[in-house]
This record gives C-alpha cells, structure tokens and sequence, in this order.
C-alpha cells in the first residue's frame, strides 16, 4: 500500500487519509479567514465612524472663561497706530497729509470689525458670561486709571512751570505776552454742557436697568449731541486764542492737555454712539449690557477730567 509521508509526522498515511486531512485543512483555512475578511472591511468604517465626531463637534467646555480665537486685528491696529504717529511728524515738517489718512483710515476699520466681532462673541455666541464680565469690569477699571495717571502728567507739568514760572516766562503767571481766555465764557459753557452730557447717560444707565427701552435711546441720543456740540465749541476756541502751541510752557500745557480731553471726548462719542445703535437693535437687556456700562464709566471720567482742566487751566490759571 503506497504512501506518502506526512511532514509533521514519521508514519506513513494512505491516499484516502491525506483527502481527508486535505479537506479538513481547507476548512480550518475558509473558517480562519472569514472574521480576517469581516475585520478588514470593518477597519474602514470604524475609523470613520470613530474619526467623523473629532471633526464635526467640538469637545465640551467645562469652564466659564472664553478662549479667544487668534485675531488679525491687533495687527493691523498697531499698524495703523505707527501710521497715525508718522504721519502727524511728516503733517508737522513736511505738510503732507497721505499717511495720517492712510493710518485713520486703517485705524476706523479695525475699530469697525474688532468692535463687530466683540458684539458678535458677547450677544450671538454667549462667551460673556459672568465671569468674563468680571474680567472685563477689571480691565475697564485698570484702563481708566493708566489714564488718569496719562492725564497726571500734564497737570504736572502746568503746575510746575505756574507755581514757580522761571525768569523766562516773566516771572508771572500767565506768561509775558499771553492773553488767557476768559474762564466764563466758552469754557463754562463746556462745562455746563459735560455735566449735562453726564446726567442724560446716568439717566440712560437706569432706564436700560428698568428696561425702559424708549427712555433708553431718547437719553443716549441726547448725551450724543451733547457730545459732538461740546467737539465743536472746543474746535471754535481753538480758533479763537491767540496764543500758539508754541508760545511758551502756557501754550505747550493748554493744548496738549484740552487736545488730549477732546480727544478723549471724541473717542467717548464714538464709544456710546456704538451703544445707542446697539440699544436700537436690541442687543442690550438689564442684565447684559456691559458694554454701555464700560462707555458710561469712561464718559463720566472725561467729565471729571474736564472740571479739573477747567479748575486749573481756565480759571486759576488765568
């Protein structure tokens, strides 16, 4: 009887037990690769499945605080703001006005679109939550005092070269030669009009807390007007000194301190024009709506800026 050895074993086999062991070799093969093949063409599907959720949703935040998304507009700020400053040098020595366009230019749209996408985060996407808001008040608080000791400075310098003005001056205050402006003319009228501009947003402030809507937009339309009036009889004083910016620590003093305040008036303007055409839209509740409180602290610090500019300035120093 002919046979073959088995290459696992030393005995012979007939032919009818290698068909067999053929045959059942064969179906240990067919049983062993079918969960192979299953796998493989699961493999796929689970990475997909597994790898659509990472893609799609976002992991759950689990603190209150808002991460904020990188933004170009800080860039394009400084940018403008080196543009504004150059500009101004070449407007003083050379009389050209290009780059100080360019960089006011530069300077609105940043506002514009930083200020578009700060509403966008806060109102529309939820991410000033209370404690945000916190963070918030902090930073409003610390930038109102970095500019109060801005402001220091230039009362500094007034009250140093007026409480002993030097045998350069004349040895008196005003200076030799200086025709100081008449405290009770167009500066208090200033004055009466910052004061009032200060009682229509107090009154603004508690009309959104007790959700008077109307009352709201009448008081910050009004505080408005105040505003661009007090810009243009600031403007008109301007023209109608006659002392420069050069002549003297008194010109120095009077024009970079009131030039600085209108500035700050303009910026302040700005700031509650954005707020009413917010309360327009309604965008502000009683309980959410920091941004008008930010305006309403930063107007009511250029009102106190103003009394002492007016106290100092104006009246005592004339």
């Amino acid at each position: 009887m002919s046979g073959r050895y088995h290459p696992y074993y030393t005995v012979k086999l007939s032919p009818q037990q290698l068909e067999e062991q053929k045959k059942s070799q064969l179906i240990r093969e067919q049983k062993s690769s079918q969960p192979l093949k299953k796998q493989k063409s699961s493999e796929p599907l689970e990475k997909q499945k597994s790898s659509e959720p990472l893609v799609k949703q976002k992991a759950p935040q689990n603190h209150p605080y808002h991460m904020v998304n990188p933004s170009p507009w800080p860039l394009t700020g400084a940018a403008a703001a080196l543009m504004l400053t150059s500009g101004t040098a070449m407007w003083f020595h050379y009389q050209k006005m290009a780059l100080i366009n360019l960089g006011l230019l530069m300077l609105l749209l940043t506002m514009f679109q930083w200020w578009r996408d700060i509403v966008r985060e806060g109102t529309f996407q939820g991410h000033h939550t209370p404690q945000v808001q916190k963070g918030l008040r902090y930073g409003m608080v610390l930038f109102i005092t970095s500019e109060i000791f801005f402001f220091l400075g230039f009362f500094w310098a007034f009250y140093h070269s007026s409480l002993a003005p030097t045998p350069e001056l004349g040895g008196c205050w005003p200076p030799t030669g200086i025709s100081p402006l008449n405290p009770f003319d167009v500066p208090l009228l200033n004055t009466i009009v910052l004061l009032a501009s200060g009682v229509t947003v107090t009154w603004a402030h508690h009309s959104l807390m007790n959700e008077k809507r109307e009352q709201a937009i009448q008081s910050l339309t009004m505080t408005v007007l105040l505003g661009m009036y007090f810009t243009m009889l600031q403007a008109a004083e301007y023209c109608e000194t006659s002392f420069t910016m050069a002549d003297s620590t008194y010109g120095s003093t009077f024009f970079v301190a009131t030039g600085f305040h209108g500035l700050h008036v303009l910026i302040g303007t700005l700031f509650l024009m954005v707020c009413l055409s917010r309360q327009i839209k309604f965008q502000f509740t009683s309980h959410h709506h920091f941004g008008f409180e930010a305006a309403a602290w930063y107007w009511h610090f250029v009102d106190v800026v103003w009394l002492f500019l007016y106290v100092s300035i104006y009246w005592w120093g004339s």
